[in-house]
Protein backbone atom coordinates (compact mmCIF):
# COMPACT_ATOMS: atom_id res chain seq x y z
CA UNK A 1 0.00 0.00 0.00
CA UNK A 2 2.85 2.38 -0.81
CA UNK A 3 0.53 4.36 -3.08
CA UNK A 4 -1.79 5.15 -0.16
CA UNK A 5 1.16 6.15 2.05
CA UNK A 6 2.43 8.58 -0.60
CA UNK A 7 -1.08 9.98 -1.00
CA UNK A 8 -1.17 10.66 2.75
CA UNK A 9 2.17 12.48 2.46
CA UNK A 10 0.75 14.61 -0.36
CA UNK A 11 -2.29 15.39 1.83
CA UNK A 12 0.04 16.55 4.62
CA UNK A 13 1.87 18.79 2.12
CA UNK A 14 -1.41 20.43 1.08
CA UNK A 15 -2.42 21.05 4.69
CA UNK A 16 1.02 22.49 5.42
CA UNK A 17 0.71 24.93 2.51
CA UNK A 18 -2.74 25.98 3.64
CA UNK A 19 -1.68 26.56 7.25
CA UNK A 20 1.21 28.71 5.98
CA UNK A 21 -1.26 30.86 4.06
CA UNK A 22 -3.43 31.23 7.17
CA UNK A 23 -0.40 32.45 9.08
CA UNK A 24 0.23 35.18 6.51
CA UNK A 25 -3.31 36.59 6.72
CA UNK A 26 -2.16 40.12 7.62
CA UNK A 27 -0.14 40.38 4.41
CA UNK A 28 -2.83 39.00 2.13
CA UNK A 29 -1.83 41.21 -0.81
CA UNK A 30 1.65 39.69 -0.76
CA UNK A 31 0.43 36.11 -0.54
CA UNK A 32 -2.14 36.78 -3.27
CA UNK A 33 0.60 38.14 -5.52
CA UNK A 34 2.65 34.98 -4.99
CA UNK A 35 -0.44 32.83 -5.53
CA UNK A 36 -1.24 34.49 -8.86
CA UNK A 37 2.29 33.83 -10.08
CA UNK A 38 2.18 30.24 -8.82
CA UNK A 39 -1.11 29.57 -10.62
CA UNK A 40 0.24 31.08 -13.83
CA UNK A 41 3.31 28.88 -13.48
CA UNK A 42 1.09 25.85 -12.88
CA UNK A 43 -0.72 26.46 -16.18
CA UNK A 44 2.38 27.32 -18.23
CA UNK A 45 4.92 24.84 -16.89
CA UNK A 46 2.79 21.88 -15.79
CA UNK A 47 -0.75 21.69 -17.14
CA UNK A 48 -0.19 22.76 -20.76
CA UNK A 49 2.91 20.57 -21.32
CA UNK A 50 1.04 17.66 -19.74
CA UNK A 51 -1.91 18.25 -22.06
CA UNK A 52 0.34 18.15 -25.14
CA UNK A 53 2.11 15.03 -23.90
CA UNK A 54 -1.08 13.11 -23.10
CA UNK A 55 -2.73 14.19 -26.36
CA UNK A 56 0.27 13.01 -28.38
CA UNK A 57 0.42 9.70 -26.57
CA UNK A 58 -3.28 9.08 -27.23
CA UNK A 59 -3.43 10.41 -30.82
CA UNK A 60 -5.88 13.10 -29.70
CA UNK A 61 -6.20 16.24 -31.83
CA UNK A 62 -4.89 19.03 -29.59
CA UNK A 63 -7.77 21.27 -30.69
CA UNK A 64 -10.14 19.44 -28.28
CA UNK A 65 -8.17 20.17 -25.09
CA UNK A 66 -7.69 23.75 -26.34
CA UNK A 67 -11.45 24.12 -26.85
CA UNK A 68 -11.87 22.87 -23.28
CA UNK A 69 -9.23 25.43 -22.22
CA UNK A 70 -11.27 28.29 -23.72
CA UNK A 71 -14.51 26.90 -22.30
CA UNK A 72 -13.00 26.70 -18.81
CA UNK A 73 -11.87 30.35 -18.97
CA UNK A 74 -15.12 31.70 -20.43
CA UNK A 75 -17.43 29.58 -18.27
CA UNK A 76 -15.99 30.85 -15.01
CA UNK A 77 -16.01 34.42 -16.36
CA UNK A 78 -19.71 34.00 -17.16
CA UNK A 79 -20.49 32.47 -13.76
CA UNK A 80 -18.65 35.21 -11.87
CA UNK A 81 -19.91 38.04 -14.03
CA UNK A 82 -23.61 37.20 -14.26
CA UNK A 83 -24.35 34.84 -11.36
CA UNK A 84 -21.95 35.55 -8.50
CA UNK A 85 -21.42 39.32 -8.70
CA UNK A 86 -25.16 40.08 -8.94
CA UNK A 87 -24.73 42.78 -11.57
CA UNK A 88 -22.41 44.96 -9.51
CA UNK A 89 -21.35 48.29 -10.92
CA UNK A 90 -18.23 48.05 -13.08
CA UNK A 91 -16.30 50.48 -10.87
CA UNK A 92 -16.84 48.20 -7.86
CA UNK A 93 -15.80 45.01 -9.64
CA UNK A 94 -12.18 44.85 -8.45
CA UNK A 95 -13.06 45.10 -4.77
CA UNK A 96 -16.31 43.10 -4.85
CA UNK A 97 -15.80 39.72 -3.21
CA UNK A 98 -18.08 36.69 -2.75
CA UNK A 99 -17.66 33.63 -0.54
CA UNK A 100 -19.20 31.52 -3.35
CA UNK A 101 -16.38 32.44 -5.74
CA UNK A 102 -13.77 31.24 -3.26
CA UNK A 103 -15.66 27.98 -2.70
CA UNK A 104 -16.09 27.27 -6.43
CA UNK A 105 -12.41 28.04 -7.04
CA UNK A 106 -11.30 25.80 -4.18
CA UNK A 107 -13.57 23.01 -5.39
CA UNK A 108 -11.74 23.16 -8.72
CA UNK A 109 -8.48 22.59 -6.83
CA UNK A 110 -10.15 19.71 -4.97
CA UNK A 111 -10.96 18.14 -8.35
CA UNK A 112 -7.37 18.62 -9.47
CA UNK A 113 -6.12 17.06 -6.23
CA UNK A 114 -8.41 14.07 -6.75
CA UNK A 115 -6.99 13.49 -10.24
CA UNK A 116 -3.46 13.81 -8.89
CA UNK A 117 -4.21 11.02 -6.44
CA UNK A 118 -5.82 9.02 -9.23
CA UNK A 119 -2.67 9.45 -11.30
CA UNK A 120 -0.56 8.08 -8.44
CA UNK A 121 -2.71 4.96 -8.25
CA UNK A 122 -2.70 4.41 -12.01
CA UNK A 123 1.07 4.89 -12.16
CA UNK A 124 1.54 2.19 -9.52
CA UNK A 125 -0.46 -0.15 -11.73
CA UNK A 126 2.33 0.26 -14.30
CA UNK A 127 5.23 -0.24 -11.87
CA UNK A 128 6.39 0.82 -8.42
CA UNK A 129 9.18 2.97 -9.88
CA UNK A 130 6.75 4.91 -12.10
CA UNK A 131 4.35 5.31 -9.18
CA UNK A 132 7.04 6.76 -6.90
CA UNK A 133 8.18 9.21 -9.62
CA UNK A 134 4.63 10.45 -10.16
CA UNK A 135 4.05 10.74 -6.41
CA UNK A 136 7.13 12.95 -5.97
CA UNK A 137 5.75 15.37 -8.57
CA UNK A 138 2.31 15.33 -6.92
CA UNK A 139 3.68 16.09 -3.44
CA UNK A 140 5.47 19.15 -4.82
CA UNK A 141 2.23 20.48 -6.26
CA UNK A 142 0.07 19.70 -3.24
CA UNK A 143 1.83 22.29 -1.06
CA UNK A 144 1.04 24.97 -3.64
CA UNK A 145 -2.57 23.74 -3.99
CA UNK A 146 -3.15 23.95 -0.24
CA UNK A 147 -1.59 27.41 -0.17
CA UNK A 148 -3.68 28.56 -3.15
CA UNK A 149 -6.91 27.07 -1.82
CA UNK A 150 -6.69 28.95 1.48
CA UNK A 151 -5.82 32.22 -0.26
CA UNK A 152 -8.80 31.84 -2.62
CA UNK A 153 -11.11 31.34 0.36
CA UNK A 154 -9.67 34.27 2.34
CA UNK A 155 -9.75 36.52 -0.70
CA UNK A 156 -13.51 36.11 -0.96
CA UNK A 157 -14.21 36.72 2.74
CA UNK A 158 -14.80 33.13 3.84
CA UNK A 159 -14.32 32.62 7.59
CA UNK A 160 -11.55 30.52 9.14
CA UNK A 161 -13.82 27.55 9.90
CA UNK A 162 -15.08 27.22 6.32
CA UNK A 163 -11.58 27.76 4.96
CA UNK A 164 -10.21 24.92 7.10
CA UNK A 165 -13.01 22.62 5.90
CA UNK A 166 -12.09 23.25 2.26
CA UNK A 167 -8.42 22.81 3.08
CA UNK A 168 -9.30 19.41 4.55
CA UNK A 169 -11.06 18.52 1.27
CA UNK A 170 -7.97 19.52 -0.73
CA UNK A 171 -5.87 17.37 1.58
CA UNK A 172 -8.15 14.33 1.49
CA UNK A 173 -8.87 14.41 -2.26
CA UNK A 174 -5.64 12.69 -3.41
CA UNK A 175 -6.21 9.86 -0.90
CA UNK A 176 -9.69 9.34 -2.32
CA UNK A 177 -8.18 9.51 -5.82
CA UNK A 178 -5.69 6.74 -5.06
CA UNK A 179 -8.43 4.54 -3.59
CA UNK A 180 -10.62 5.19 -6.64
CA UNK A 181 -7.83 4.04 -8.95
CA UNK A 182 -8.37 0.53 -7.58
CA UNK A 183 -11.87 0.62 -9.09
CA UNK A 184 -11.46 2.21 -12.55
CA UNK A 185 -9.07 3.99 -14.90
CA UNK A 186 -9.48 7.33 -16.67
CA UNK A 187 -8.92 7.26 -20.46
CA UNK A 188 -6.04 9.46 -21.61
CA UNK A 189 -8.21 11.45 -24.01
CA UNK A 190 -10.67 12.31 -21.22
CA UNK A 191 -7.83 13.34 -18.91
CA UNK A 192 -6.32 15.66 -21.56
CA UNK A 193 -9.67 17.38 -22.14
CA UNK A 194 -10.26 17.77 -18.39
CA UNK A 195 -6.82 19.27 -17.92
CA UNK A 196 -7.53 21.75 -20.71
CA UNK A 197 -10.73 22.85 -18.98
CA UNK A 198 -8.96 23.08 -15.63
CA UNK A 199 -6.08 25.11 -17.12
CA UNK A 200 -8.51 27.67 -18.56
CA UNK A 201 -10.31 27.87 -15.24
CA UNK A 202 -7.09 28.42 -13.30
CA UNK A 203 -5.78 31.01 -15.78
CA UNK A 204 -8.95 33.04 -15.32
CA UNK A 205 -8.68 32.86 -11.53
CA UNK A 206 -5.04 34.00 -11.61
CA UNK A 207 -5.29 36.79 -14.20
CA UNK A 208 -8.80 38.19 -13.69
CA UNK A 209 -9.48 37.52 -10.04
CA UNK A 210 -6.47 37.06 -7.77
CA UNK A 211 -3.97 39.42 -9.43
CA UNK A 212 -6.32 42.46 -9.53
CA UNK A 213 -7.23 41.82 -5.89
CA UNK A 214 -3.57 41.66 -4.91
CA UNK A 215 -3.08 45.20 -6.24
CA UNK A 216 -6.51 46.72 -5.53
CA UNK A 217 -5.88 47.94 -1.96
CA UNK A 218 -2.14 47.98 -1.38
CA UNK A 219 -0.09 47.57 -4.52
CA UNK A 220 3.65 47.44 -3.87
CA UNK A 221 6.77 46.52 -5.75
CA UNK A 222 7.15 43.60 -3.39
CA UNK A 223 3.76 42.26 -4.53
CA UNK A 224 4.99 42.36 -8.13
CA UNK A 225 8.27 40.68 -7.18
CA UNK A 226 6.39 37.93 -5.34
CA UNK A 227 4.16 37.37 -8.37
CA UNK A 228 7.26 36.76 -10.48
CA UNK A 229 8.75 34.56 -7.74
CA UNK A 230 5.53 32.54 -7.64
CA UNK A 231 5.88 31.72 -11.33
CA UNK A 232 9.57 30.91 -10.86
CA UNK A 233 8.70 28.69 -7.90
CA UNK A 234 6.31 26.61 -9.99
CA UNK A 235 8.86 26.42 -12.80
CA UNK A 236 11.37 25.02 -10.31
CA UNK A 237 8.86 22.53 -8.90
CA UNK A 238 7.98 21.22 -12.35
CA UNK A 239 11.65 20.98 -13.42
CA UNK A 240 12.54 19.06 -10.26
CA UNK A 241 9.57 16.77 -10.82
CA UNK A 242 10.87 15.96 -14.31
Amino acid sequence: MLAILLAIISAAAAVGGGLLALGEKRQLNLTLGFTAGALLGLVAFDLLPEIFEISGANALDIIWPMIAFAVGFLLFHTIERYILIHHSHERDYLIHTHPQVGMVSSLALVGHSFLDGLSIGIAFQVSEAVGIAVAIAVVGHRFADGFNSVNLMLLHKNDRSRTLKFLALVGLAPIVGVLSSFLFTLPGTTLAIYLGFFAGFILYIAASDILPQAHSKKSTRLTLVLTILGAIFMFGVTRLAD
